[in-house]
């Protein structure tokens, strides 16, 4: 008896199961704690309820029809990029998806999986959760979560399943010849998501937040995190567990697989140490902060995303360098101008995620290395698969493939999320009454990250005199407890 199918690779299967697990972790509770150490305290327990309930509204979404609508046969809607915008929906409810793990318009062009669907279904399933999370950080401390509950799963359907499709399930920018510019030889290079996520999550966010409205204007003017130490154990788990996010993205257990994860913490660190000495010898306070150093290290992070196993570890210095410079640019000089200030980013998703996740898919297009072998091929008449960048091959080929494929991604995620908030706005309010929002988790929620003492012992202090009021408004008249 074997327990082992022949097409399987114990390997190769662990390998993307501990990667996808990594990924996990980076949302929950990598984000929770991340994005509910950053914001006010009144709004801590809110922004970990939005982060656990988008987590499991995505995996519903995803095996009832969201995988195949990203990484299945082709739905057919038109000419030109219709024909290979997105999936047919099916869901992986049956026992069918314990058969070889493929990519229908891939598999003629890759080598074959080595593990199940299921585990291929799960290791994308991560990718498509975080999503929708990172944007939460846009529009925290405000947004409606009947709203939230609604938002995440029409999302994940119709702009994170085509994004996938578009550009890693063989859909139009995934395609060698794409469109009718037979000049184009290779597909738009995004090898673990900075288009597909974080450039999706920076246009998404920036759009929501503008449709949903500010802050009450204390709120935005009393901006400081609850609670830093938290905050950096945020950072830390999402820090490590890019180590999946990148290194599982070749699909195998190799070489290209630990060049990522080389390449991923590299970036991070040289994209930290800049963010700082920007802050040293730009900032207006000319003083190096924690929160600077928590965004140079998401900058680093997304900008390689797209980069990681196409790049040599050099290349990936030079993009911890630029994505950092550039994401500071925008942050502090981009960020106080007119469109920038009058839209209430929360947590400022669109430079860290969006212009970093651009930033980053460039520069693929000037540095891939074609050195650099994704997949060996079999030294007669298959080629070693590679590619190659602007420095490379003499030509802005590739950069003009990775510009079309940012701008269709902007596009369309900017069209969906405006158009299923304004439909949801027909319905019901987008953003949560001032009243709820002067109370925070209190007014959503009933419950607080940081009860005071008096909640937590059952006793009151000797200073608390009759007729104080309380969080709900009202006064009240109260005893002190015996002892």
């Amino acid at each position: 008896m074997n327990p082992y199918p022949d097409w399987i690779n114990s390997g190769d299967n662990a390998w993307q199961l501990v990667a996808a697990t990594l990924v996990g972790l980076m949302s929950i509770p990598g984000i929770a704690v991340l994005y509910g150490a950053l914001v006010q305290k009144k709004w801590a327990v809110n922004t970990m309820l939005m982060a656990f309930t988008g987590f499991s509204l995505v995996l519903v979404v995803w095996v009832l029809w969201g995988f195949k609508m990203g990484f299945g046969q082709p739905l057919k809607l038109g000419p030109g990029i219709l024909q290979s915008a997105v999936g047919k929906p099916r869901s992986i409810l049956g026992a069918d998806n314990q058969h070889q793990a493929s990519i229908p318009l891939l598999d003629s062009g890759m080598p074959k999986f080595r593990f199940s669907e299921t585990t291929l279904a799960y290791f994308q399933f991560v990718f498509a959760a975080i999503t929708p999370l990172l944007f939460l950080g846009s529009v925290v401390g405000r947004m409606n979560f009947k709203v939230w509950l609604i938002f995440v799963p029409l999302w994940s359907t119709c702009a994170y399943s085509v994004n996938a499709f578009l550009m890693w399930g063989g859909g139009f920018w995934a395609q060698p010849h794409a469109g009718a510019v037979k000049a184009w030889t290779t597909g738009a290079l995004d090898f673990s998501g900075g288009y597909v996520i974080h450039l999706a999550a920076g246009t998404s966010g920036f759009v929501a937040a503008a449709v949903i409205g500010p802050r009450l204007a204390r709120d935005r003017q009393r901006a400081v995190p609850n609670n830093l130490p938290m905050a950096a154990v945020g950072a830390g788990i999402l820090w490590l567990g890019w180590n999946g996010f990148n290194g599982g993205d070749p699909y195998f257990a190799g070489t290209n697989a630990s060049l990522a994860v080389l390449n991923t913490n590299l970036t991070t660190a040289v994209a930290l140490l800049t963010w700082v000495i920007w802050d040293i010898f730009a900032s207006r306070d000319r003083k190096p902060t924690f929160l600077g150093a928590i965004n140079g290290m998401i900058a680093g992070l997304v900008a390689i995303t797209p980069a990681a196993g196409f790049v040599t570890s050099f290349g990936a210095m030079v993009i911890g360098v630029v994505a950092s410079s550039v994401v500071w640019m925008s942050w502090n000089w981009l960020g106080r101008t007119r469109p920038f200030k009058k839209v209430d980013d929360t947590l400022g998703v669109v430079h860290t995620h969006g212009v970093a996740g651009l930033t980053g898919g460039l520069l693929v297009g000037v540095l891939a290395d074609p050195h650099i072998v994704f997949y060996l091929g079999n030294g007669k008449d298959v080629a070693d698969v590679t590619a190659a960048g602007w420095l490379w091959g003499h030509h802005p080929q590739q950069i003009l493939i990775q510009l079309g494929a940012a701008l269709t991604i902007i596009a369309w995620d900017a069209f969906i999320t405006f158009a299923i908030l304004r439909i949801l706005g027909l319905f019901m309010k987008l953003r949560a009454d001032d009243e709820t929002l002067e109370l925070g988790d209190i007014g959503v929620h009933q419950e607080e990250a940081y009860p005071d003492e008096t909640i937590v012992t059952g006793r009151l202090d000797e200073t608390v005199i009759a007729g104080t009021p309380t969080r709900h408004g009202a006064a009240k008249h109260a005893e002190p407890a015996e002892s």
